[in-house]
């Protein structure tokens, strides 16, 4: 079933405080923002994530300082965010590309 706008905006507004929360119980994080559809994560040493809503498109973008940028669209029967482009989990990206700076999220992500 195609998501609709509301959806579409509830799932990825979820998506966006889901990671929100998860940065702020790790340490490695100087400054964070959620406005708008748009989470900005800055770590301790400068690098910056990016992860914004998209809607045209119904997607949720990822521009990553260790791995670029990604696009993910939800899939209802695997219930998650997955690349547009072969198939990756976000979450499985966002957990390496943050351990590859030395920020460890945890094992319940």
């Amino acid at each position: 079933m195609a998501q609709d706008d509301t959806d579409f905006r509830n799932r990825a507004e979820q998506c966006l405080s889901y990671w929100l929360d998860v940065f702020e119980q790790s340490e490695g994080f100087d400054e964070l923002e959620l406005v708008d559809g748009v989470l900005q994560a800055e770590t301790e040493d400068g690098r910056t994530f990016v992860l914004n809503r998209h809607n045209p498109l119904r997607q949720v973008w990822l521009s990553s300082p260790v791995s670029g940028a990604h696009h993910y669209a939800f899939d209802g029967e695997r219930d998650g965010w997955f690349s547009t482009r072969g198939g990756e989990a976000m979450k499985a990206r966002l957990v390496a590309d943050l351990a590859a700076i030395g920020i460890e999220v945890g094992e319940n992500v």
